[in-house]
């Protein structure tokens, strides 16, 4: 059982704190007992049922390190997905509820390598934004930073392959014009 103050993640929602357990009826069911959680980079609060906190599959927040390591899974190319954007969309929609940072991390860059190549339909972009929502809450909360710090993280390591290579032609590009300058 989670403790006021306990930093913990609900998946599909993001990191949050516990800032209160009460005894409610919610439902005129009787009471139940309730986690309430802040998200913080929302500002939203949540009631979960704590007999259910294991089966939506609360668990604690990650360490920094774990958060280093996730940020590294962020580079090079697009994983394997299906062709199939329903069967895609069904595929991410799992692992997202899983709350697993690496799987959720690998969602968020296959989707944003592929919105690059091609585009996504409007359901996947609203997933890539939520996807993407729910690793920056869980940094906010690990890191002690801003969502836009945790964004522009996030960003930067998916774009640092491509970064790389737009430097690599740009420089090839600037060599190939001197030349031609120089035979001038």
């Amino acid at each position: 059982m989670y403790e006021v103050n306990d930093k913990i993640v609900y998946p599909m929602h993001g990191a949050g704190v516990v800032t209160d357990i009460q005894d409610l009826d919610l439902f005129e069911n009787g009471e139940e007992t309730y986690y309430k959680l802040h998200i913080v980079s929302e500002n939203m609060e949540i009631l979960i049922p704590v007999n259910k906190a294991d089966e939506v599959r609360i668990r604690p927040i990650v360490s920094p390190e774990v958060i280093d390591e996730m940020l590294k899974s962020l580079h090079g190319k697009i994983g394997k997905m299906n062709k199939n954007w329903s069967k895609r969309y069904q595929n991410n929609m799992e692992i997202l509820k899983s709350g697993d940072i690496f799987e959720v991390a690998d969602v968020v860059k296959n989707l944003t390598l592929l919105n690059r190549q091609k585009g996504l339909s409007t359901g996947e972009k609203k997933m890539m934004t939520s996807a993407r929502g729910f690793l920056v809450s869980e940094m906010v909360l690990v890191l002690d930073i801003t969502k836009e710090e945790a964004t522009d993280m996030i960003n930067n390591a998916i774009g640092a392959e491509d970064e790389k290579k737009k430097k690599s032609k740009k420089k090839k590009k600037a060599d190939k014009k001197e030349e031609g300058n120089l035979e001038n």
